[in-house]
């Protein structure tokens, strides 16, 4: 088998059967990492003794009958913004590289490692995780595996183009206005956003508070749902993470979903996109014979409210910094900082009060319909550098509107899964699978099916 090429679970199963061992696989990743990283800069960090070190423990396990885990001998990396007991948790920033090393692993580290999944390194990332495209002025810019010149997408750039690259087939990242699903679309791999509080954040270096999940990027369903069932489960370290009982994905999906009520978002999600990005949407709606349309209401406004909270309370979160040392901030996110400094409260107030009005409004178009389908960006991967896109015969920055879909979804913690549109000898776009809080199994179900088709893959 082609491991650089395979998804995690066909790894964990040759594992576990023998075919081949945790350190022989461990092996190849570090040995992909150190010829292709250097042109497509995914890592921050490679921590190849510690994980050569776990890859002989699980082939130990194994050896002596033991059971390692579901995800035994599967190489993964996360977004460095995740604590890595030994390392100092960059969150992107240069100001963080003078922190003491973390203690301990973020908690969704430690769960895929309980699970036997075997760490090898950290990721690039927006500064703070600020921004849609990995272009860091500290540590470079990620490179889109598909077109070199073109960004990853961000702030989980790392995370979607180390897996898009085969040089690992699980990362972890996190996403507050879209920062798992852009980097997952525009690189052409899975990404998975739960429901927020869904999953442990303990460990994880925030960006906006109320806001922020944690999900993972793979090469296949199976994968995201297999990740996903390790990663739940209540944590005391994070008062956010919820106490719903952990679902079981990876094991309850089958190809029946016709009483899955599905339909296309219209109105705000078809507009400022280019014709290949609704394109991508149609072409999945015709796999699944879905010609219904629904309107999610005051969309525009979410994501302007959107971008007043989390800029608010980003800027809140750093604000002593942002005083004493503005130099040593990324020009593109320190400015963005201080404008969300300058917010009068009175307009945070307000746009915490629409949110609940928008959480309503939503609860009533999910009483109809169970997934909403909608494209992930308005375009394919910008080149790297570039600061202005033509949307609707208007020219706008790139930054910002890369998140045009993603950000009103984000706003009141739906799940999503941008799940890869096969598109031979073109760039890849992605299309947003989108449900009620907490239904993340019939997002998988219906992700799967279009799998089967041949519609979405990496």
């Amino acid at each position: 088998m082609n491991y650089d090429l395979a998804d995690a679970i066909s790894i964990a199963s040759d594992v576990l059967t023998g075919k081949v061992s945790a350190v022989e696989i461990t092996q190849a990743a570090l040995a992909r990492i150190a010829v292709r990283d250097g042109e497509l800069n995914c890592f921050t960090a490679i921590t190849a003794d510690k994980a050569l070190a776990d890859a002989a423990r699980i082939d130990r396990e194994i050896a002596q009958g033991n059971y390692p885990g579901v995800l035994a001998g599967v190489p993964f990396a996360v977004k460095n913004l995740f604590d890595i007991a030994g390392l100092t948790t960059l969150a992107g920033a240069k100001i963080n590289v003078e922190n003491p090393p973390a203690t301990q692993d973020a908690t969704a580290v430690a769960k895929l490692k309980q699970a036997g999944a075997v760490l090898v390194g950290a990721l690039n990332m927006d500064e703070y995780a600020y921004g849609f495209v990995t272009e860091n002025s500290h540590y470079g810019a990620t490179h889109n595996p598909h077109d070199l010149l073109r960004v990853a997408g961000g702030s989980s750039g790392g995370s979607a183009a180390a897996v898009a690259a085969g040089l690992v087939p699980l990362t972890l990242g996190s996403d507050t206005n879209g920062s798992i699903r852009v980097p997952a679309a525009l690189c052409g791999v899975f990404g998975f956003k739960p429901t927020y509080g869904r999953l442990s954040r303990a460990g994880v270096a925030l960006f906006s508070s109320s806001f922020d999940h944690i999900g993972p990027f793979g090469r296949s369903v199976r994968d995201i749902a297999t990740a996903f069932d390790v990663l739940q489960g209540e944590d005391a370290r994070d008062p956010v993470c919820t106490k719903r009982s952990p679902v079981s994905c990876a094991v309850s999906m089958h190809e029946d979903i016709s009483d899955i009520k599905i339909a296309i978002a219209n109105d705000y999600f078809t507009q400022g996109a280019t014709p290949e990005a609704l394109a991508a949407v149609q072409q999945v709606a015709e796999a699944l014979d879905v010609n219904t349309y629904v309107n999610i209401p005051e969309a525009n406004r979410a994501r302007a409210a959107a971008f007043v909270i989390t800029a608010s309370e980003g800027a809140n979160l750093h604000l002593q910094k942002l005083r004493s040392r503005p130099q040593d901030f990324d020009h593109a996110t320190r400015d963005r900082f201080l404008a969300g400094a300058l917010i009068p409260s009175s307009w945070y107030l307000q746009a915490q009060r629409f949110r609940t009005w928008y959480r309503d409004r939503l609860r009533e178009v999910f009483q109809n319909v169970d997934i909403i389908l909608a494209p992930t960006t308005p375009i394919t991967a910008p080149l790297i550098g570039q600061q202005t896109m033509i949307l609707d015969s208007q020219e706008i920055l790139v930054r910002p509107h890369l998140g045009l879909f993603t950000q009103p979804l984000s706003f009141i913690g739906l799940p999503v899964l941008s799940v890869p549109i096969k598109r031979p000898n073109a760039l890849p776009l992605g299309v947003q699978l989108i449900a009620a809080p907490y239904n993340e199994a019939l997002i998988l179900q219906v992700a799967a099916v279009l799998e089967t088709k041949g519609i979405v893959s990496v």
